[in-house]
Protein backbone atom coordinates (compact mmCIF):
# COMPACT_ATOMS: atom_id res chain seq x y z
CA UNK A 1 0.00 0.00 0.00
CA UNK A 2 1.32 3.46 -0.81
CA UNK A 3 0.27 6.79 0.64
CA UNK A 4 1.89 9.86 -0.93
CA UNK A 5 4.85 7.81 -2.15
CA UNK A 6 5.47 5.95 1.12
CA UNK A 7 5.27 2.17 1.22
CA UNK A 8 3.59 0.35 4.12
CA UNK A 9 3.36 -3.34 4.89
CA UNK A 10 -0.08 -4.73 4.16
CA UNK A 11 0.15 -7.54 6.76
CA UNK A 12 -2.11 -7.92 9.79
CA UNK A 13 -2.01 -5.10 12.30
CA UNK A 14 -3.29 -4.34 15.79
CA UNK A 15 -5.46 -1.23 16.03
CA UNK A 16 -6.61 0.67 19.13
CA UNK A 17 -9.42 3.14 19.66
CA UNK A 18 -8.66 4.63 23.05
CA UNK A 19 -10.97 5.65 25.85
CA UNK A 20 -12.47 9.10 25.24
CA UNK A 21 -12.31 8.70 21.44
CA UNK A 22 -15.57 8.73 19.47
CA UNK A 23 -15.63 7.58 15.85
CA UNK A 24 -18.68 8.04 13.61
CA UNK A 25 -18.61 5.84 10.52
CA UNK A 26 -17.80 2.30 9.48
CA UNK A 27 -14.48 0.55 10.18
CA UNK A 28 -12.95 -2.31 8.19
CA UNK A 29 -9.62 -3.97 9.03
CA UNK A 30 -7.73 -7.11 8.10
CA UNK A 31 -5.95 -7.12 11.47
CA UNK A 32 -7.10 -7.16 15.09
CA UNK A 33 -8.72 -4.19 16.83
CA UNK A 34 -9.41 -3.12 20.41
CA UNK A 35 -12.09 -0.53 21.18
CA UNK A 36 -12.04 1.28 24.51
CA UNK A 37 -13.78 4.36 23.11
CA UNK A 38 -17.07 4.65 21.20
CA UNK A 39 -17.91 3.63 17.65
CA UNK A 40 -21.14 4.82 16.02
CA UNK A 41 -21.17 2.68 12.89
CA UNK A 42 -20.51 -0.83 11.70
CA UNK A 43 -17.25 -2.73 12.01
CA UNK A 44 -15.83 -5.60 9.95
CA UNK A 45 -12.73 -7.31 11.34
CA UNK A 46 -10.98 -10.25 9.67
CA UNK A 47 -9.15 -10.94 12.94
CA UNK A 48 -10.09 -10.51 16.61
CA UNK A 49 -12.32 -7.74 17.96
CA UNK A 50 -11.86 -6.75 21.61
CA UNK A 51 -14.32 -4.31 23.18
CA UNK A 52 -12.96 -3.12 26.53
CA UNK A 53 -15.13 -2.40 29.58
CA UNK A 54 -15.35 1.31 28.62
CA UNK A 55 -15.88 0.53 24.92
CA UNK A 56 -19.17 0.73 23.03
CA UNK A 57 -20.37 0.02 19.51
CA UNK A 58 -23.67 1.22 18.03
CA UNK A 59 -23.83 -0.70 14.76
CA UNK A 60 -23.41 -4.12 13.22
CA UNK A 61 -20.33 -6.21 14.06
CA UNK A 62 -18.72 -8.83 11.80
CA UNK A 63 -15.50 -10.51 12.99
CA UNK A 64 -13.62 -13.81 13.20
CA UNK A 65 -13.33 -13.83 17.04
CA UNK A 66 -14.83 -11.47 19.59
CA UNK A 67 -13.96 -10.71 23.22
CA UNK A 68 -16.59 -8.33 24.62
CA UNK A 69 -16.43 -6.54 27.98
CA UNK A 70 -18.24 -3.33 26.95
CA UNK A 71 -21.54 -2.72 25.16
CA UNK A 72 -22.82 -3.45 21.66
CA UNK A 73 -26.13 -2.35 20.14
CA UNK A 74 -26.58 -4.11 16.81
CA UNK A 75 -26.26 -7.45 15.04
CA UNK A 76 -23.17 -9.45 15.97
CA UNK A 77 -21.77 -12.02 13.49
CA UNK A 78 -18.73 -14.01 14.67
CA UNK A 79 -17.37 -16.80 12.48
CA UNK A 80 -15.50 -18.61 15.29
CA UNK A 81 -15.69 -17.81 19.06
CA UNK A 82 -17.59 -15.01 20.81
CA UNK A 83 -16.69 -14.43 24.49
CA UNK A 84 -18.99 -12.25 26.58
CA UNK A 85 -17.23 -11.18 29.78
CA UNK A 86 -19.09 -10.41 33.05
CA UNK A 87 -19.39 -6.67 32.25
CA UNK A 88 -20.63 -7.20 28.66
CA UNK A 89 -23.97 -5.78 27.50
CA UNK A 90 -25.23 -6.90 24.08
CA UNK A 91 -28.52 -5.66 22.63
CA UNK A 92 -29.06 -7.37 19.27
CA UNK A 93 -29.05 -10.71 17.52
CA UNK A 94 -25.95 -12.93 17.69
CA UNK A 95 -24.80 -15.32 14.97
CA UNK A 96 -21.75 -17.35 15.97
CA UNK A 97 -20.13 -20.75 15.76
CA UNK A 98 -19.25 -20.94 19.49
CA UNK A 99 -20.13 -18.70 22.44
CA UNK A 100 -18.82 -18.35 26.00
CA UNK A 101 -20.82 -16.23 28.45
CA UNK A 102 -19.55 -15.32 31.92
CA UNK A 103 -22.03 -14.85 34.78
CA UNK A 104 -23.09 -11.20 34.94
CA UNK A 105 -23.09 -10.57 31.18
CA UNK A 106 -26.41 -9.34 29.76
CA UNK A 107 -27.79 -10.18 26.35
CA UNK A 108 -31.08 -9.15 24.72
CA UNK A 109 -31.91 -10.69 21.35
CA UNK A 110 -31.80 -13.99 19.51
CA UNK A 111 -28.76 -16.24 19.44
CA UNK A 112 -28.01 -18.56 16.52
CA UNK A 113 -24.97 -20.75 17.00
CA UNK A 114 -23.29 -23.89 15.81
CA UNK A 115 -22.46 -25.04 12.30
CA UNK A 116 -25.24 -22.99 10.70
CA UNK A 117 -24.50 -19.29 10.30
CA UNK A 118 -26.89 -17.17 8.25
CA UNK A 119 -25.63 -14.54 5.87
CA UNK A 120 -27.12 -11.05 5.72
CA UNK A 121 -29.97 -12.20 3.43
CA UNK A 122 -30.91 -14.93 5.92
CA UNK A 123 -29.92 -17.82 3.62
CA UNK A 124 -28.19 -20.74 5.26
CA UNK A 125 -24.52 -21.12 4.37
CA UNK A 126 -24.47 -24.83 5.21
CA UNK A 127 -26.92 -27.74 5.11
CA UNK A 128 -30.52 -26.95 6.08
CA UNK A 129 -30.72 -30.27 7.96
CA UNK A 130 -29.26 -29.83 11.43
CA UNK A 131 -30.12 -30.89 14.93
CA UNK A 132 -30.54 -28.54 17.83
CA UNK A 133 -27.92 -28.93 20.56
CA UNK A 134 -28.66 -28.38 24.22
CA UNK A 135 -26.29 -28.01 27.11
Amino acid sequence: MAIKGKEFESGPSVNLIGSGTIIEGDISTTGDIRIDGALKGGIKVKGKLVVGASGSIEGDVDCQNGDISGSIKGKVVVSELLSLKASAKVNGDIYTNKIAIEPGATFTGACNMGGVIKDIKGDRTEKDNYSEKTA
